[in-house]
């Protein structure tokens, strides 16, 4: 055995010789073959232990429902809606229904005609069942309900939950802009979303920008939605970029592109009674 490794290593000594070239090529596609492997990794969605415990349990701790309301308005028709919608949220401020209006928004870049608005409702799910009551039995509300109603063409609702390890929505100060991210996640992988995202926030609190971050549990499921702040759009770029030169962001990108179905952007302008401006 040694004689034969003697051997080996004296025709390796030669780097012209065919047994050291046939080496030279082994250790490339291992070296290369790693290197592929470290990247499919990374394109894999890991998988998530079986748990006793409901997944919005783990990913929220506050007894506080969201609701993004999505109105797609007809054209030429925005400002007698945003006056109706005005109305219907003073006159909801006057009634005692554990809800306030979070934030209020016109779409500026993206899906045109659009607003949206996110209502906060505390207490959980009793809450939400008291609103209902009281929107079916109070004529002025149900009459402005009505009313918007010939201003729309489509609308939906969805009620979120805000991540544990984002900040709850809190009022800003005038002269922002806002960017709604919205993910559509494979079924099984908010989990995972979670726990990148947990890590992934501390790259993007430089400037307070991180306004809500939710994830739906009543209407489209597997849904995500991030909300950011921005001062304008070259803000927004400026932001953005820095993330990328902190060690760690291009891992969490790396991780979590992989879950997608599909996402996208809009750029979000405040309604003038919005809370956060």
């Amino acid at each position: 055995m040694a004689a034969a490794m003697g051997t080996y290593i004296r025709a390796c000594a030669h780097k012209s010789s065919p047994l050291y070239q046939t080496t030279i090529r082994c250790l490339s596609i291992s070296s290369s073959a790693q290197q592929k492997d470290g990247w499919l990794n990374k394109l894999l969605v890991r998988k998530i232990e079986p748990t006793k415990e409901s997944h919005s349990r783990m990913l929220s701790d506050k007894e506080v429902i969201f609701e993004l309301q999505t109105h797609n308005l007809k054209p030429g028709t925005a400002d007698a809606y945003l006056k109706n919608y005005e109305e219907y949220a003073k006159g909801i401020a006057d009634r005692q229904m554990n809800l306030e209006l979070a934030g209020s928004w016109t779409v500026g870049v993206g899906d045109q005609d659009q607003c949206l608005h996110l209502w906060k409702y505390d207490g959980g799910y009793a809450s939400i069942d008291r609103a209902r009551k009281i929107f079916a039995d109070d004529p002025d509300l149900s009459a402005l309900i009505k009313d918007r109603n010939v201003f729309l063409r489509q609308r939906s609702n969805q009620f979120l939950l805000s991540f544990s390890f984002w900040p709850l929505p809190s009022s800003r100060e005038g002269g922002n802009i806002y960017e709604i991210r919205s993910y559509f996640l494979k079924p099984g992988t908010m989990i995972e979303w979670g726990n990148n995202w947990a890590r992934a926030i501390h790259f993007r609190q430089t400037n307070n920008e991180a306004f809500g971050g939710f994830f739906s549990q009543v209407g489209r499921l597997y849904n995500v939605h991030h909300i950011w702040c921005y001062n304008n759009l070259d803000h927004r770029k400026s932001q953005r970029e820095g993330a990328w030169r902190k060690p760690g962001w291009d891992a969490v990108v790396a991780y979590t592109v992989p879950l997608l179905q599909e996402y996208y952007s809009r750029i979000l302008y405040p309604n003038s009674f919005s809370p956060t401006q």
